[in-house]
């Protein structure tokens, strides 16, 4: 039977876009309160505006500087005064060949996927600890479960987070909180390049691509299980991604 989430808080990075943003969505209207995070603050005014009463807190950063991640924890907190889920969404996608690649470009990739999902973590976990129940889930990747080779720096960061998941659900479990990733496969939002609705409803009614929202309700049913059940692992695919 599923759990009200009403009234807690959460912490969403990305928010301003594809995942993050119908994360926002669905957490709003089951009464979640919000602290959402990312680089732009007109596109996070934008979802704002789009949430209509829901309480929400605005917080721009750039999560590959350790120093705004902190921030971005201690405005979220001094706002609402605790953090019942940390939504570690936000994500930059490095494909290609490494030796082609911008070896600037793959250390900010991995700033972002993997340092400032660490660093977030490590700064909500006291509050969670001491209140005795929380949810960390982290928005991985299918490229965290199989090496694609198309993608190997991004594929590198994920099966990082996945590693650092299992890791720290052991620990964090003696205190009531879950830890938890969720693995989409393809999904038709901007990281991928897709914006044209036409082109979107295509690749779906093909069976090809995921929505940003069949995301954020899978990652909704994961947050709303009784608190005795932690779901470790949740690997969500296009019906004909072969792969």
């Amino acid at each position: 039977m599923a759990t009200d989430p009403r009234g807690k808080v959460a912490l969403v990075t990305g928010a301003s876009s594809g995942i993050g943003r119908a994360l926002a969505h669905h957490l709003a209207a089951a009464g979640v309160r919000l602290a959402l995070a990312a680089r732009s603050t007109e596109r996070l005014a934008a979802v704002k505006e789009r949430l209509g009463d829901a309480d929400v807190a605005l917080l721009p950063t750039d999560l590959a500087q350790p120093g705004e991640v902190d921030a971005m924890v201690d405005a979220a907190l001094a706002r609402f005064g605790r953090i019942d889920m940390l939504l570690a969404n936000a994500g930059l996608y490095a494909p290609g060949a490494v030796a082609d690649g911008d070896p600037d470009f793959f250390d900010q990739t991995i700033a972002v996927n993997l340092n400032s999902v660490v660093r977030a973590a490590r700064r909500v976990l006291p509050g969670m600890m001491q209140q005795g129940s929380g949810d960390i889930l982290v928005t991985s990747s299918i490229s965290g479960h199989q090496a694609l080779h198309w993608e190997p720096v991004y594929s590198a960061t994920k099966h990082a987070i996945q590693s650092f998941v299992h890791g720290l659900r052991i620990q964090a479990a003696p205190y009531g909180v879950r830890v938890g990733a969720i693995a989409p496969g393809v999904v038709l939002n901007e990281l991928w390049g897709y914006i044209d609705p036409a082109a979107i409803a295509a690749k779906v009614a093909a069976h090809e691509g995921l929505t940003s929202d069949d995301v954020a309700e899978a990652a909704m049913f994961m947050l709303t299980r009784p608190a005795h059940v932690t779901i470790r692992d949740l690997v969500i695919l296009p019906q004909n991604q072969a792969i």
